[in-house]
């Protein structure tokens, strides 16, 4: 499973609701979180891997009381129901490899999503879980973070962005 490099057009659309839970859904949701291991991330959403359903998986190998979960967590059509507080932290992201920039977001969100056997979850998440669930939503949503810089910053991403794929695009040449 490969995962897309922003600009992708994929990237850029809102992924459609899960309507039925089934095995290939919940295959797609094992592959994805096999890719975002191998690639080192904490979040992985389908549109990023070319999948255009509301599917997110997240582990965050911290314990709860730092924001982290005990185990992966599978979220199936998640909806960020409320948020609350602030804060500006470094995002990265695995669409956009080599870059990273600081992003305002909730410090704390309440999330209403379905679990893989269908059970309704309703939960709140701070720190870390909840910028990470935000950051996923965002992609189901077609959001790149670096959608969301100010002008300035998103200028300079460019520039930067330019450099970073020649050199992913030299890399893999190489292969």
């Amino acid at each position: 499973m490969k995962i897309l490099v922003y600009p992708h057009e994929i990237l850029k659309s809102r992924a459609e609701p899960v309507r039925r839970l089934d095995g290939a859904i919940k295959r797609l949701a094992d592959e994805m979180l096999k890719t975002m291991y191998k690639a080192e991330g904490i979040g992985l959403a389908a549109n990023q891997v070319g999948e255009l359903v509301r599917l997110v998986v997240i582990d965050i190998q911290r314990p709860p009381e730092e924001g982290g979960t005990d185990g992966p967590l599978v979220l199936v059509n998640p909806v960020i129901v409320a948020g609350d507080g602030e804060e500006v932290a470094e995002e990265g992201c695995l669409s956009v490899p080599g870059y990273g920039a600081p992003l305002k977001r909730f410090s704390e969100v309440e999330v209403s999503c379905y679990d893989l056997d269908g059970k309704e979850l309703r939960f709140g998440a701070g720190g870390l879980l909840a910028r990470c669930i935000q950051h996923e939503i965002d992609h189901l949503d077609g959001i790149c973070f670096v959608d969301r810089l100010n002008p300035v910053k998103r200028a300079l991403f460019r520039k930067k962005w330019a450099k970073i794929l020649a050199r992913l695009e030299e890399e893999a040449n190489d292969r």
